[in-house]
């Protein structure tokens, strides 16, 4: 099993879900993206919808996030959004 990424989901007033995952899949403007263990560095601006993060169990956690980023470095995940709430 690859090891799991760390993954934080915070608005500006609040943190939404923080803990270990398999895959984080988001829309950017540039488009939908998936990351998985490993992944090269990256810093990339959140459109707005979903934020689907994906746990060691298969189950999954959906939050709504928009006017933000999305940040990448060392399989540790950060999306940063001016607002985001669980659905």
């Amino acid at each position: 099993m690859a090891s799991p990424l760390s993954v934080s989901v915070v608005s500006a007033d609040q943190q939404v879900w923080t803990g270990e995952a398999t895959m984080v899949v988001a829309r950017t403007v540039e488009g939908q993206i998936g990351i998985l263990a490993g992944h090269e560095p990256m810093l990339a601006i959140l459109a707005a919808g979903e934020v689907r993060v994906t746990l060691a169990d298969g189950s999954k956690i959906v939050a709504e996030a928009a006017d933000g980023f999305l940040s990448v470095d060392n399989d540790i995940v950060t999306i940063v959004a001016r607002q985001a709430a669980l659905v």
